[in-house]
């Protein structure tokens, strides 16, 4: 059956079942869209990985675990970066792995505390790139506040690996005015986007194929945990949901979270910030903005009563300046995410599906 979009005033025309079931992983072998974000991620994940480690923090699937002890509730997170090329236009894997494991504890509502950093080398890895990145890895842990205590390194032969491949990890503590989680956006809530989308995809794209499409678009990774400072003291408890739109990008995060707390979202095309550049590029390379990769953007569902304050806390800060309200969380139909275009029509907005980015963080 199919699924028919709500109207611009934002009730749907009918009822439609969730259309989404557990994925189920038909490929024998590991593909690279598996490491996407997208559709075959979530299948690798949850037919293999999430059934064999099944356990009550495992399963909601957040950015990060959090967890109760005795003064508190702490986040823990870990993220593995296999970007290629190590280094692009407004970064390079080492900033990109700091700023990715900061923003995943901020996204919880978590104050990052400390971070772990593992590395594996390649034989033949030029020092000093090593010695870039980790110099870029320290400036971006000290921006944002944050120490790295503890690491480990190995080195695999010469064409084991691709120059360098890092891990990171990391604990912070969840601020008591809050919960928030994938499953906890309600009806009415309003969807908030931070700035424009598409930045860190087109960047990498146009370093790795060295296209001759002439553009000044840098990624945009960096550390969102002052941002966040900023939005939960101007409203508190009224946020619900916190997300970064990485892999898989606006249209892949949306719809876990649409999955997750069973709502519609339904989104307005012209609200959502796309620089020229980004746009034109997707033109030409054939992608859609909506999937492409950020490492530096905000997605929040704010209840209705507190988004006005939240939009205004948001664009207070440096990098919240471009902040929208793109969105709407409605009843029905569950799991679904809208878009109502700039042309007055309506589409679903689906996760990524293939690869069309592989190795963007």
């Amino acid at each position: 059956m199919s699924e028919t979009p709500p109207t611009k005033s934002g009730e749907p025309k009918r009822d439609a079942a969730p259309r989404r079931r557990r994925p189920e992983l038909r490929e024998e072998k590991i593909l690279l869209s598996h490491g996407s974000g997208g559709k075959a991620s979530h299948s690798l994940i949850e037919s293999v990985f999430a059934d064999a480690f099944s356990n009550s923090l495992l399963d909601a699937l957040d950015d990060a675990a959090v967890f109760p002890v005795d003064s508190g509730r702490f986040a823990f997170t870990t993220d593995s970066h296999v970007v290629s090329p190590i280094f692009f236009p407004g970064g390079n894997i080492g900033d990109l792995a700091v700023n990715g494991t900061i923003n995943d504890l901020a996204v919880s509502g978590a104050t990052p505390l400390c971070l772990s950093a593992a590395f594996v080398l390649e034989e033949g890895f030029p020092v000093e790139q090593l010695r870039t990145i980790v110099e870029s890895m320290a400036a971006a842990a000290s921006d944002a506040g944050v120490s790295i205590v503890t690491g480990d390194t190995k080195v695999v032969h010469s064409g084991k690996a691709d120059g360098v491949f890092i891990t990171t990890a990391g604990i912070g503590r969840v601020d008591g005015r809050v919960h928030i989680a994938q499953s906890a956006v309600q009806p009415g809530d309003k969807i908030l986007l931070t700035g424009p989308i598409g930045d860190h995809g087109i960047a990498i794209m146009l370093a790795r194929e060295e296209l001759e499409i002439e553009s000044e678009i840098l990624s945009d990774t960096t550390a969102l945990n002052g941002l966040v400072e900023a939005l939960i003291n101007a409203v508190g408890g009224a946020v619900h949901c916190m997300k970064d739109p990485t892999r898989g990008g606006l249209a892949t995060s949306l719809n876990e979270i649409a999955q997750s707390s069973q709502v519609c979202i339904a989104l307005e095309e012209e609200r959502i910030p796309i620089r020229e550049g980004v746009r034109g590029a997707c033109e030409i390379l054939g992608l859609d903005p909506f999937t492409i990769a950020n490492e530096g953007k905000l997605i929040a569902a704010v209840a209705p009563a507190a988004s006005e304050a939240a939009l205004r806390a948001m664009r207070s800060h440096p990098l919240g300046a471009q902040s929208q309200m793109i969105g709407d969380a409605l009843a029905a139909p569950p799991g679904i995410v809208f878009l109502n275009t700039r042309i007055g029509g309506s589409r679903v907005m689906d996760m990524l599906v293939g690869d069309p980015l592989p190795r963007i963080c």
